[in-house]
């Protein structure tokens, strides 16, 4: 019956994370004890407060339909947050709030891309963005970036990559899934690229922005010379441990507000109620009140680091943020190991999962073929026994 499926959803990618995800519950199905470094999962319970405020919320009735583009009250907080963290000025007619950050891409791509669009992505990229460019008939071009320089795109690829189809240029800082982090002169080098570009488009994912561990995190959007063409993006998952509540936003220029709430008035209409109330209270709280999870990431950061750098082959850069380490596993293609013949990244996460009954996820579906990432957003036990089994694994 394939056959009537149409050709859109038959050349779309399955998501690579949420598949190998899938592969690891099959395996904890069948009595294995598989640990999970796939998903970017916070392991931690959300915040009391947060919680609280949606209990109230149940209490006072908030039980029906949203406004499509978020409450009145929530768009005051989203605004106040984006001035106090990121120096950006936003009206409410700027902002929309989606069911989760992913459905925010795909409003933006909905509105800005036609057929033949080009739209620039660094590798390593997340997982979605390139299928969501297709869904809606743009030609990804990804720049190569790699561990010498820490995955980060500079001017000058950036410059070389603009055609006269270039519409957009997305990426994310904190980024998923190499970790690293754009500083103010690198994000000022590629707003002047884009200065003169007047018809080209950025968006700015800032869904980690919060687990920073350089202390520095900079929004392109402040930026005069390109402000007015820049959607940055932002939500609750990965910084409040609120991943399935599914709250995210933007902040863009108002006509590019307006459309992508046009597009979702025809899609899911307004986000959930309860979740909606609970971020207002999570914005508006300092964002020292999460520091706590921020700080056991960068130890688990630094304890994963220097694990993996007892395994040969396995050459790791130390991210500055997010949480996931990146590592560039190429010096096993070619090798068998254990009868298991490793060609590619694919291959190796594959044979992790199978053999050391550990989940990560190919660097293929990052745009990178030389990488595997793995996510240290579970406990410091989890860690220790992951590492340990992949390099008793992976010894001949």
């Amino acid at each position: 019956m394939e056959k009537y499926l149409s050709e859109r959803v038959k050349n779309l990618a399955t998501s690579q994370t949420l598949a190998m995800a899938a592969k690891a519950r099959e395996l904890r199905a069948s009595g294995k004890d598989v640990i999970g470094l796939s998903l970017g999962e916070p392991d931690f319970n959300t915040p009391d407060f947060i919680k609280e405020a949606a209990k109230n919320a149940i209490d006072e009735n908030y039980n029906s339909y949203t406004p499509v583009d978020g409450y009145s009250d929530l768009k005051q907080a989203i605004i106040k947050k984006f001035d106090r963290d990121n120096g950006l000025k936003f009206t409410p007619a700027q902002i929309v709030v989606s069911t989760g950050a992913k459905q925010a891409l795909y409003n933006i791509a909905s509105v800005l891309i036609n057929p033949g669009d080009e739209v620039i992505l660094p590798c390593p990229y997340w997982v979605s963005y390139s299928d969501i460019v297709k869904l809606k008939g743009g030609v990804p071009i990804e720049v190569k970036t790699d561990i010498k320089n820490n995955f980060k795109m500079n001017a000058n690829q950036l410059k070389s990559a603009i055609t006269k189809k270039t519409k957009m240029v997305w990426f994310s800082s904190p980024c998923n899934p190499s970790g690293s982090v754009y500083s103010k002169k690198e994000l000022q080098e590629i707003s002047m690229v884009l200065e003169s570009c007047k018809e080209i488009f950025i968006v700015s994912d800032e869904i980690y922005e919060h687990i920073n561990y350089k202390g520095d995190h900079f929004s392109i959007g402040s930026f005069e010379n390109i402000k007015d063409r820049t959607i940055t993006v932002n939500g609750v998952s990965k910084a409040f441990a609120m991943t399935g509540w599914r709250i995210g936003y933007i902040g863009a220029p108002e006509w590019i507000a307006k459309s992508c709430n046009k597009v979702q008035g025809q899609v899911t209409s307004g986000a959930n109620c309860i979740a909606q109330r609970a971020v207002i209270t999570a914005l508006n709280e300092n964002p020292d009140k999460i520091k706590y999870m921020v700080n056991e990431f960068k130890s688990r950061r630094n304890l994963i680091v220097d694990l993996l750098s007892e395994i040969e082959g396995f050459n790791c850069n130390i991210p500055d943020g997010a949480f996931y380490v990146f590592p560039n596993i190429s010096y096993y293609f070619g090798k068998t190991i254990k009868g298991f013949k490793i060609n590619n990244a694919s291959d190796m996460s594959m044979f992790l999962l199978e053999r050391a009954l550990v989940a990560t996820v190919t660097g293929d579906a990052f745009g990178n073929q030389n990488c595997i990432r793995i996510s240290y957003a579970a406990s410091t036990e989890q860690i220790k026994m992951a590492i340990k089994r992949i390099k008793s694994a992976i010894q001949v």
